[in-house]
Formats: C-alpha cells, sequence, structure tokens
C-alpha cells in the first residue's frame, strides 16, 4: 500500500515538473522574436560583433542574418523571402524595392559611408599604384563584383569608365557574385588585383590597398536600411535600426573603417 501511495505522490510530482518546463518553454517561445536582417555582403564582419553586443542587451531577440551581393537580397525579398530589415550597399535595389511597395518607407534612412578601393596580393610585385595601372600589360586578371548585381562592381565600372578604360578592364575581369568573393580572389592570388571597398581590404592582412579609387569618380558609397514592408517584428526591427544609429554601434562601425552617414 504505501509503495503505491509513494508511486501516485511521484506521479504527480513529475506532471508537475513536466508540465512546469512546458510552461516554460512555451513562454519563452512566446517572448523570443527573430529579426531576419538581409545585409549587404561588406557589412559580415561588423555586423556579427553588432548582433553579439545586441543580443547580450536584448535577451529575447534572436537577430539572423543573410549576406549577399545587394541585388540578390534584392531578388530574394521579391520573391518572399523570409525578411524583416534590408541593408543594402546602395541605393539603387532598396529605391526598386521601395517603388514595388516592399519596403516600409518612412523606416528608409542612409545608415553608413563607404569607400572604394583597388587591392593586390599582399605579396604582389606588380607595383600598382593607381585604378589606371590595371590595364598595365603585366595585368592578366582583374576581380570585380558583377555590377549588375553588386554595388562594389557597379561602382567599379564608374572608376574606370571615368577614366576611359573600362573596355579594356572588361576584357581582363573575372565577375564575382559578391565583393566578399572579389577579396578572397585577391587574398589567395587568383587574380592580379580587384575592386571592394576600404572596409573589405581592413578586414584582411592578405592584401594591399594599392590606391583610392579618384574622388568624384564614381557615386557616393552609402548603405541605406530599412524595414521590410509586412514585417511581423516591425517596432523590434525599428528598435535594432535605431541601435545601428547609436554613438556605440557607431564606434564599431568605424572601427571597422565605415563612416555614419548621419
Amino acid at each position: 500500500m504505501k509503495k503505491r501511495i509513494i508511486a501516485v505522490i511521484m506521479t504527480l510530482c513529475m506532471s508537475t515538473f513536466v508540465y512546469g518546463c512546458s510552461q516554460t518553454t512555451e513562454e519563452s517561445a512566446v517572448q523570443n522574436k527573430t529579426i531576419n536582417v538581409l545585409a549587404a555582403a561588406s557589412l559580415t564582419d561588423v555586423m556579427h560583433e553588432l548582433e553579439l553586443d545586441y543580443e547580450a542587451d536584448h535577451p529575447g531577440i534572436d537577430l539572423v542574418f543573410s549576406f549577399a551581393g545587394s541585388g540578390a537580397l534584392q531578388t530574394q525579398i521579391e520573391e518572399g523571402a523570409p525578411a524583416d530589415i534590408f541593408i543594402s550597399a546602395a541605393s539603387k535595389q532598396m529605391d526598386a524595392l521601395n517603388e514595388e511597395g516592399l519596403m516600409d518607407s518612412a523606416s528608409i534612412r542612409d545608415l553608413l559611408l563607404n569607400s572604394v578601393v583597388l587591392i593586390v596580393p599582399a605579396d604582389s610585385e606588380l607595383g600598382l599604384d593607381s585604378f589606371e595601372d590595371v590595364v598595365n600589360d603585366d595585368v592578366f586578371v582583374i576581380a570585380l563584383g558583377e555590377p549588375e548585381s553588386v554595388p562594389a562592381g557597379k561602382y567599379a565600372q564608374q572608376v574606370f569608365e571615368s577614366l576611359g578604360i573600362w573596355d579594356e578592364v572588361q576584357a581582363r575581369t573575372n565577375f564575382g557574385t559578391d565583393v566578399r568573393t572579389v577579396l578572397t580572389w585577391v587574398e589567395m592570388g587568383e587574380v592580379d588585383c580587384g575592386v571592394v571597398y576600404a572596409t573589405d581590404a581592413y578586414t584582411s592582412d592578405m592584401v594591399t590597398i594599392a590606391a583610392q579609387a579618384p574622388e568624384g569618380s564614381c557615386d557616393r558609397v552609402v548603405y541605406p536600411a530599412g524595414i521590410v514592408a509586412g514585417s511581423g517584428v516591425s517596432e523590434e526591427s525599428e528598435d535594432f535600426l535605431t541601435y545601428l544609429e547609436s554613438p556605440e554601434a557607431a564606434a564599431v562601425f568605424e572601427s571597422y573603417g565605415f563612416t555614419m552617414a548621419g
């Protein structure tokens, strides 16, 4: 009899424990919210650091990042991929989505500024020190982002067009799907040189900046950010965007070579 009573008590205790755990898990699931952030590939390193800082202060928020060329991210949003925030490396992609009604217009703001540079492998002996030098006889392969989908590639095209050498450059170019692909090719010595953002070059000790794009040779490199229309976490997304404009986030951005646009 005693054994039966003890068994009943233990069963009740276990039931209470399981229910308590289940209730805690359900409450946690209700409290935790995911913000899907689609961001230009050049933001990969800095955003991972900001993610850790933000989530540490906002335990109920889970930031999920997808990094790629801005054109590819635009297509993902157009095709209905999960997205709450879009941060582009150029206005073109943001403007297109906004015109299609896929962005919350009131949320869009210019977040960051960057610059365009010519890079070479750290052990390069070509002696390049200007964008014009990429058409020297000893330069065989240049790496650029695809101009139609990668803003860094479009900026590079503008620079070379302003110098009157775009046709020559095209004939020697391998086009990458994003700026980090270009960086990797240069790091590995698979190409003689490439064009990336200054912030990408700063992340690697395997490349050297050979030259800055001549002043006025390309559009201003602006990173707009905004909330995707129909986001189910628009308030939380706005809070994260506000954080990205804060002095704390600005210090992190600037440590990676970005300049705040505001």
